[in-house]
């Protein structure tokens, strides 16, 4: 097992960025008294705002994870390693309202330094985030080019803004990127 240590935002941004256009991050949340579920993500954004490092998730209310979110208020965003593009996807295809997706995928929880909600260990870059902000999209704000492509059911995400508490990730991250 490779030790995990502390980076910058800026240190570890653009490997996150490539892997979540790539093959996606997996999203772990954990509200008090229940297990933790893990969710694929597609689109994310980090940044700076209200001069706190953030990142922006989006979920649609008709996930299992959004219910969560609700009541958690943190999550953790864990970049995967190369070999584990299968999980990724599973995890992108079921929901963790009726499955373990942890059990199945053998993945071990690790608790967070500063939020509830853990990491994933078999994964090398961490990101534990408390939210800050969350805001429905509007439709009437949208183009029809997005509304037509990624809306047609009318199933709007919720953004979520996490300031980021905790940056770390293995020591040899760069040797295991996907």
């Amino acid at each position: 097992m490779s030790s995990k240590r502390e980076y910058t935002l800026e240190e570890l941004a653009v490997h996150t960025l490539r892997v979540l256009r790539s093959i996606g991050l997996l999203l772990v949340c954990q509200p008090e008294g229940d297990k933790p579920n893990v969710m694929t993500i597609g689109w994310g954004m980090l940044g700076v705002l209200w001069g706190r490092p953030i990142f922006v998730i989006a979920v649609r209310p008709s996930r299992y994870t959004f219910e969560l979110l609700e009541r958690a208020g943190d999550f953790t965003i864990n970049v995967p390693s190369r070999g584990m593009e299968n999980v990724v996807s599973y995890c992108g295809t079921v929901s963790g309202r009726n499955r373990d997706k942890f059990k199945e995928c053998n993945f071990t929880a690790v608790p967070s330094k500063s939020v509830h909600s853990p990491i994933i260990q078999e994964c090398i870059i961490h990101y534990e985030c408390k939210i800050l902000y969350k805001t429905d999209l509007v439709a009437k704000a949208l183009p029809k080019v997005i509304l037509d492509e990624w809306y047609p059911q009318n199933d709007y995400h919720r953004l979520y803004v996490g300031e980021i508490l905790h940056v770390y990730a293995d020591e040899d991250y760069l040797e295991k990127l996907p």
